[in-house]
């Protein structure tokens, strides 16, 4: 009687001592599980591995993040039960896993947890590159914003000077002709007066295109830019066009561009120094949403203390 009484008891303490061992194995690996981050994932993970060993009185354990390994699936949370990797317990001879249901299940539940680590540092890591993708376009918008406020502004001092110095001059010089001879009380040179008018015409016809070229409308932003290069070309300059995509661009996209290449070869004309090679690429890519510009000049450019 009391030979069972002491078997008893030892069966409870071993129990009891099976059970603590369950429990600290899940604490120890859950609290680091917890807050892995992508950073320290694979050395939390060969930890909780070799504790996983420890506790199942195997010589080794690894993580291996590959579903179709051999081994217990470490699973991510969701319906759909996806496999992220597997725990592989390695035994000295062919001892297999544990047999006791209950260290089984404390194995399980461990796998969930590395696997739960597993799917939330790659989505943290995706967020992440997201992120980082984001803030980098924003980069890019704002410099195009940039661009694009300083081209505005820029053209609007170009209208500005061009009706100044042509439009303006032009008809103030008609307008002198004409007070001038009515003043006078003589007929004034009719053809004379024609060819100040045609001039006016002329000048006007040259803003205008300059606001809005027609070819935009029409041809698209190739045949634009084309223009551009055209004039620069026959001011001096050996100017080199590639267009590398489809004639038209979306809308948006082609105003947009083309202002930038109406400052970007403006400011060719500034600062390059005279005539010089000019390299002009458009490259559009509807399928992957790739446009570019690229101006680029062989000229003097900008001295450093100007800058």
């Amino acid at each position: 009687m009391q030979s069972d009484t002491v078997s008893a008891l030892r069966d409870l303490y071993r129990a009891s001592e099976a059970r603590a061992a369950r429990l600290r194995l899940l604490m120890e690996a859950g609290r680091d599980l917890a807050v892995v981050e992508s950073t320290n994932l694979n050395s939390v993970l060969a930890q909780s591995a070799r504790r996983a060993a420890l506790f199942a009185g195997c010589r080794e354990g690894e993580v291996i993040l590959d579903a179709a390994a051999d081994g217990l699936p470490l699973v991510a949370p969701g319906p759909d039960q996806r496999c992220v990797g597997v725990l592989r317990l390695l035994r000295e001879g062919d001892v297999e896993t544990p047999s006791d249901p209950e260290d089984q299940g404390a194995l399980n539940l461990l796998a969930q947890l590395m696997g739960a680590a597993i799917d939330r540092s790659a989505r943290e890591q995706e967020r992440e590159e997201l992120l980082d993708l984001l803030r980098d376009r924003e980069r890019r918008l704002e410099h195009v914003v940039g661009r694009l406020f300083s081209a505005q502004e820029e053209e609007r001092r170009r209208v500005s000077r061009d009706l100044h110095d042509g439009v303006a001059q032009t008809a103030t010089a008609l307008f002198r002709r004409l007070e001038a001879a009515g003043a006078a009380g003589e007929g004034s040179d009719p053809l004379a007066l024609a060819e100040i008018a045609k001039g006016l015409v002329r000048e006007l016809r040259r803003v205008i295109a300059g606001l809005r070229p027609t070819s935009l409308d029409d041809l698209g932003l190739v045949a634009a830019v084309s223009a551009m290069v055209d004039e620069l070309g026959r001011d001096g300059y050996a100017v080199d066009l590639r267009a590398d995509g489809p004639e038209r661009w979306p809308p948006i996209l082609e105003t947009a561009f083309f202002r930038v290449a109406q400052e970007a070869l403006a400011n060719v004309r500034k600062h390059a120094g005279g005539p010089c090679p000019v390299e002009v690429t458009l490259i559009g890519d509807p399928a992957v949403g790739r446009w570019e510009l690229v101006v680029a000049d062989r000229g003097v450019g900008f001295s450093q203390p100007g800058v």
